[in-house]
């Protein structure tokens, strides 16, 4: 019963919200209680409507068992590759056993404070054929949140970084890099601009949100392309999503804003000169001027059909769906709910193989984060039932699927059992 009732409690402080014009600073966590993570900076809170379940405790270390948030990376050579944050610290080490044991840890840059922690913000990273890695991540450059996207190469296996350096020679803000590799070995990044929003507010205009920039680099980030805007008006604080297609493009997924304030959810498809049309992936109705800090996510499976999955608290629909596209991409099918319809359910996390499609999220009972699962065998036609793989009562980051040569793998740090990679599935 009193778990009903906070849930009622959030849904009516929600709508309260949902009402405000210009709101910058709250958050709603599941169960209706907001708390403050240590691991927040005062730059990174920013804006942020968190959905996260538990709070993190202090730790002063910058080694793995203090991360805030851990992104993977399975080369073809079965290393697992491995960057994160912690206190203000960008590191990196691999592992030859999944996790069992690892390499000493190498730290890329310390930017403290300024170093950009927010829910949806993750340090990037690839790993190609000749072992060489790139890794991405964004820091503050001041007090109003403007911010930089560096990135760093390792051309001996990780043994050391080059010296980070900004993407782009634009001083007004990039924040949330997302960084693919094409099979090819090609480099995709893209990343939220305020190039236009700084222009417009200089000449008296009062724009919101970002705006999508991408780059292309050819030869392992020695140099990138010249980089372009794909949309003019985006949300500014919500993660992208990206994979690639059958024919080696990527196509993106992200939190746009329409006609109105209405912030949901765009799809683009990318060659490497253009961007190509903006594609509305569902009519929610999320109007607000508030920074949800919760991105989509994307995977391609080999029909060429784009399946994604995104959180909205529009008024058309609230919670966590599904959906892919139809008519060779030129339209989506209906949304589906994902978990529980009254549970507090967050960051999703889609991967694929062929034309299997497996997809976990984030649950809170009001007690516990569970991570659950589910895949599909047949492009998204028929689902199996949900199950819960994991669970943890203390803080916890985002769950990431992977993909090693024969494996699906679950990725999930937890403040109680650090970082874990789980077998899900054996592939054909």
């Amino acid at each position: 019963m009193w778990v009903q009732k906070l849930r009622s409690s959030h849904m009516k402080l929600t709508r309260f919200f949902q009402k405000l014009s210009k709101v910058y600073l709250f958050c709603l966590f599941a169960g209706g209680f907001c708390f403050s993570s240590v691991a927040q900076t005062n730059y990174s809170s920013h804006s942020a409507m968190k959905l996260d379940s538990q709070t993190k405790t202090e730790c002063i270390s910058t080694n793995l068992e203090c991360a805030n948030a851990a992104n993977p990376f399975l080369s073809e050579d079965g290393k697992l590759h491995l960057i994160w944050t912690a206190n203000g610290s960008v590191s990196y080490a691999q592992s030859i056993d999944l996790g069992k044991s690892w390499s000493p840890a190498f730290e890329i840059a310390n930017h403290g404070k300024a170093l950009d922690t927010g829910s949806d913000a993750r340090p990037q990273i690839v790993v190609n054929r000749q072992g060489q890695i790139l890794i991405a991540y964004a820091f503050f450059k001041d007090k109003n949140w403007n911010a930089q996207v560096n990135y760093s190469v390792s051309e001996n296996g990780g043994k050391s970084f080059t010296a980070p350096k900004s993407i782009v020679n634009d001083t007004s803000s990039q924040r949330f890099p997302s960084l693919v590799i094409a099979p090819n070995g090609s480099l995709f990044l893209s990343w939220i601009d305020k190039r236009l929003i700084q222009a417009s507010k200089e000449k008296g205009g009062k724009a919101l949100g970002a705006s999508l920039a991408f780059a292309w680099s050819d030869d392992f980030g020695k140099t990138f392309s010249i980089e372009q805007i794909a949309n003019r008006e985006i949300c500014e604080c919500c993660r992208i999503g990206a994979s690639f297609d059958r024919s080696g493009q990527p196509t993106v997924i992200y939190r746009s804003i329409f006609e109105g304030g209405i912030r949901d959810h765009a799809m683009q498809a990318f060659t490497k000169n253009n961007a190509g049309k903006i594609e509305r992936v569902s009519v929610d109705d999320w109007k607000t001027d508030a920074c949800p800090h919760h991105g989509p996510s994307i995977a391609i499976t080999s029909s060429n059909t784009k399946h994604v999955a995104w959180f909205t608290q529009g008024s058309q629909r609230t919670g966590l769906f599904y959906a892919k596209t139809l008519n060779s991409n030129h339209s989506f099918s209906s949304p589906l709910r994902i978990g529980t319809e009254d549970a507090n359910v967050s960051r999703p996390s889609l991967i694929s193989h062929q034309n299997s499609v497996w997809l976990a999220w984030k649950e809170f009972n009001g007690k516990e984060t569970m991570i659950w699962l589910q895949n599909s065998s047949d492009d998204g036609i028929t689902w199996s039932t949900p199950k819960m793989i994991t669970k943890t009562s203390e803080y916890s980051d985002h769950p990431v699927l992977i993909k090693g040569n024969q494996e699906i793998y679950l990725s999930w740090l937890t403040e109680k059992d650090s970082y874990q990679i789980i077998p899900i599935a054996k592939l054909p």
